[in-house]
């Protein structure tokens, strides 16, 4: 028996064609949340001014990161902006940009002067938005420096549905972490 196709009447048609071409321009678009300087003065604001530092790994301090976050390093370079009141430090923000499945991903990591995350913010999000972390997800790293138990599975829990997203920024986030206590820390 053959069945006949149910066409759609020219009406229908045509506004789902006229919904697919408005909703075309959105689809693949990047949401950015924040800018670089929104983030800055969000995640430094007790800073009377911030100073740009690039960072760069030796091979030997490459392997050390590496080792110690327990991620890939494909970069030696780093740009940490540090927020400063006089001469005192009060902070740290690393803005970093990853591939999450297929599309990439910025977040900024702000440290405490004693290598603690302060905070964990989302900047801009091109995967689709079922894969963005929630507040609530980003703000289990907050307290939390370069420990065993900083990692998922153990004190930081996975978001269900979006594994490639919790290994993302938890890979990001301790990456930070091992560039501050090999770069920045006192002693190294």
């Amino acid at each position: 028996m053959l069945q006949q196709a149910k066409l759609l009447r020219p009406s229908t048609t045509l506004a789902l064609i006229l919904a697919l071409l408005l909703a075309g321009p959105a689809i693949g678009r990047a949401e950015v949340l924040m800018t670089k300087d929104e983030a800055l003065a969000a995640g430094l604001g007790k800073a009377e001014r911030v100073e740009k530092e690039v960072l760069f790994l030796s091979d030997a301090e490459r392997q050390e990161v590496q080792q110690k976050a327990r991620a890939e390093l494909k970069s030696q370079l780093f740009t940490v902006y540090k927020g400063m009141a006089g001469d005192a430090i009060t902070g740290y923000a690393f803005i970093d940009t990853r591939t999450v499945r297929s599309k990439p991903a910025t977040f900024m990591v702000v440290l405490s002067p004693e290598g603690k995350v302060r905070e964990l913010r989302v900047l801009a999000w091109k995967e689709p938005p079922e894969y963005r972390p929630s507040g609530r997800w980003l703000a289990q790293f907050e307290g939390h420096g370069l420990e065993p138990h900083t990692a998922l599975g153990r004190e930081i829990q996975g978001m269900s549905g979006a594994s490639l997203s919790s290994r993302t920024l938890t890979d990001g986030v301790r990456r930070v972490l091992a560039v501050y206590r090999v770069k920045l820390a006192e002693g190294g």
